[in-house]
């Protein structure tokens, strides 16, 4: 997959053009997922998703990894619904950009790795919460 890295900016503005478009209920099993939902390959409507942008900044040099620090200035949580998209901090420094054929919707993939585990999570773009954090 290869797709431009955008900012914030260009993320909003990219949320704000679909979000016009948006004209019915998405019906896959990822258009509810709110807050990092874990979404497996199964689940994954992979024929209707199509990678729009990246977050991962290219600029950080090869071998290094991007901060695990989150922002969350009002106390919001990782998983929080309503938490701030901010993309220089985790996990939105790790994102990709889909957008659904049939719905219109945005969605933000990223992969968690743990210990013993890899576990795609999705979150829904909604531009309320994109922001240019400081």
């Amino acid at each position: 997959m290869t797709v431009a890295f955008i900012r914030a900016d260009a993320l909003k503005a990219l949320a704000l053009h679909h979000q016009q478009k948006v004209s019915k209920r998405c019906d896959c099993a990822v258009g509810a997922c709110m807050g990092w939902d874990s979404v497996s390959d199964a689940r994954w409507p992979q024929a209707q998703m199509h990678a729009l942008a990246t977050l991962r900044d290219p600029e950080i040099a090869h071998g290094q990894e991007p901060t695990f620090e989150e922002f969350h200035p009002d106390g919001t949580r990782y998983d929080s619904p309503d938490a701030p998209v901010a993309t220089a901090y985790f996990p939105y420094n790790r994102c990709d950009v889909f957008g659904c054929a049939k719905c219109h919707r945005l969605m933000l993939k990223y992969t968690e790795y743990g210990g013993y585990y890899v576990d795609p999570r999705v979150r829904l773009l909604r531009s309320e919460f994109i922001t240019q954090e400081t």
